[in-house]
């Protein structure tokens, strides 16, 4: 493979690269479609994007610094209201993708919006978009309540401008 890219490397650039992410200093995970992840029309099937923005969503808050356990401690959680995503391109088994996420905005009491960017590691192509707009619950009633402060200190100070 001499003056060839690998694949690491490649994941490593698309990581760390500014160019060709939607906003700067995506939390990234990387991720490559398994065998089961495939689909009736020999792609990856979109309920593995859906799962793959749930890993990298929590990566990211516990990078920040708040965890489940956290969440349970402090009966709140930051809870899925509306979710969408936009499928650009098909990724196929054993394809080296970094997906990214970054916190857009926030209202530092009751939401925030999370974005996602998906691109495959050869050529830097975003295939899939996602955003989630979410709502802090208390856990124990499923009700919406306000951030208490550990969660605005935190995941205000994460939120790029959109």
């Amino acid at each position: 493979m001499e003056g060839q890219a690998r694949p690491d490397d490649a994941l490593a650039t698309i990581a760390t690269g500014a160019t060709d992410w939607d906003y700067p200093g995506p939390h990234c995970l990387a991720v490559s479609p398994q065998a089961a992840d495939i689909d009736g029309l020999n792609h990856t099937n979109n309920a593995v994007y859906v799962q793959w923005c749930e890993r990298v969503a929590w990566a990211h808050s516990e990078a920040l610094g708040l965890d489940l356990s956290d969440y349970r401690r402090l009966d709140r959680a930051m809870a899925l209201r509306h979710g969408s995503y936009d499928y650009l391109l098909p990724s196929f088994e054993g394809e080296a993708l970094m997906l990214g996420t970054w916190l857009t905005a926030g209202d530092g009491k009751l939401s925030m919006t999370r974005r996602f960017q998906l691109r495959r590691a050869s050529d830097g192509q975003t295939l899939m978009r996602g955003r989630w707009d979410l709502v802090c619950i208390e856990i124990s009633t499923g009700r919406p309540r306000r951030m208490p402060p550990e969660f605005v200190a935190v995941y205000q100070a994460a939120v790029v401008p959109a």
